[in-house]
């Protein structure tokens, strides 16, 4: 359970505290409500590219990581499809460094086009090296316009084509911040040894002074229903074949999201998974396999993916995995099997928020999502699926009309 106190800036950004008096430390986590899907189709990769340069230097700091690190603060970020995310975690008692840092940033980045260019080359470097040069690495720049024809899904953080951050300008960057990177299309959430009252006298020194900016009112196009099977075959230089499987399925915070997540994890979570127990123990079809959503807040993927074993048609293999799930459709999951994975799910949410940043970031996502109180409902939905409601999923979701195949076949 994150307890928790919540408020609203006049500028628009809102607050949550998560108060831990057991703890020396704090952790700063904001989020702003802007992903990839927000980016225009012939300007892709920006969210992954200010994910960057809000590192390179802002109004009046020029250097970020210098002053945090003094006062014991360590930091990072991630982007996503839907959102961008920056946290600090630091001693308490040097809490207010965090705060000048982030209000900095939210202020105005120093658009310095010397630091465009430094962090556009690591954009550069790291799209050549995760995606293009690395084995699979350009996988879901192929599975997700696959999967994808209408949503902003359709292509991966990083960005379509490098092309697009090559070509990015100044200006490019400048709109692309002050429409975004605004108090009110961000949310902060500060857990620790912290309390509200000092929370909130710290935000009104160093960001209600900050402007708001236009609000931001998401009307992405929606993914039409998938009423028929899509296939794709490539052929590149890897060590195995490889099989992916992706399916349509329900958002992050979405109630049919649990029995699927949970499906998953019978599937395809660990070696006592079915498609793992059968097909790399048993029949050594697959050299490694799994099952997975992506979850996304808008409807995402379910995917199953594996490596086959050496000899091992991907025919072959696609048709044993398709026995799995023929079986688990008509028959349904065990209520050994659920009981398992629920309990391990509920296991898992209990020993992340051990952590004093993930229940600070389970709550800024739940809140995005748009609604702080889903973070404290995890537990209660996973024990509420049921066998049944496995199986229903399972009919929904697994159907050959809502799947994208692809073969990787490995060149000779």
């Amino acid at each position: 359970m994150i307890d928790y106190q919540t408020f609203t800036l006049d500028n628009g950004l809102q607050v949550y505290v998560h108060e831990d008096a057991t703890t020396p430390m704090a952790a700063v986590n904001i989020l702003y409500n802007v992903g990839s899907r927000d980016e225009n189709p012939e300007k892709t990769g920006f969210a992954h590219l200010f994910e960057h340069l809000m590192f390179g230097g802002s109004k009046h700091i020029p250097d970020y990581d210098t002053p945090l690190q003094r006062v014991g603060g360590e930091n990072n970020a991630f982007t996503s499809a839907d959102i961008t995310n920056y946290y600090i975690t630091l001693p308490a008692t040097n809490l207010e460094t965090a705060f000048w840092l982030e209000s900095d940033r939210m202020l105005s980045l120093s658009f310095d086009p010397q630091v465009l260019e430094v962090q556009r080359n690591v954009v550069i470097e790291e799209f050549k090296q995760r995606y293009l040069n690395q084995p699979y690495g350009d996988i879901w720049l192929k599975l997700r316009p696959l999967a994808y024809h209408t949503h902003a899904y359709s292509w991966a953080t990083i960005g379509k084509e490098i092309k697009h951050i090559e070509e990015a300008t100044l200006e490019d960057v400048r709109d692309f911040f002050f429409r975004y990177y605004v108090p009110n299309n961000a949310l902060l959430v500060v857990a620790g040894n912290v309390t509200v009252d000092q929370i909130k006298e710290l935000t009104k020194k160093w960001f209600e002074p900050i402007p708001a900016g236009q609000p931001y009112h998401r009307n992405l196009p929606q993914e039409p229903l998938q009423t028929e099977a899509r296939f794709l075959e490539v052929e590149a230089k890897v060590p195995l074949d490889a099989l992916y499987k992706a399916y349509h399925m329900p958002g992050r915070y979405e109630a049919g999201f649990y029995p699927a997540d949970l499906m998953a994890d019978i599937l395809g979570r660990g070696k006592s998974s079915r498609l793992y127990r059968k097909l790399v123990k048993e029949k050594a079809l697959f050299n490694s396999i799994n099952a997975y959503p992506t979850g996304n807040l808008e409807p995402g993927l379910f995917v199953i993916q594996g490596n086959l074993n050496k000899g091992v048609s991907i025919e072959e293999g696609e048709a044993a995995v398709q026995e799995i799930i023929e079986e688990l459709l008509a028959k349904g999951p065990l209520e050994s099997e659920v009981l398992k994975v629920k309990n391990q799910a509920e296991a898992t949410l209990a020993f992340s928020e051990v952590e004093l940043l993930n229940r600070a970031m389970n709550l800024a996502f739940a809140a995005n999502a748009g609604n702080a109180e889903w973070a404290n409902q995890e537990a209660e939905r996973i024990q509420s699926v049921t066998p049944e409601l496995i199986q229903a999923a399972a009919r929904n979701i697994l159907r050959p009309e809502n799947c994208s195949t692809l073969y990787y076949r490995a060149s000779a």
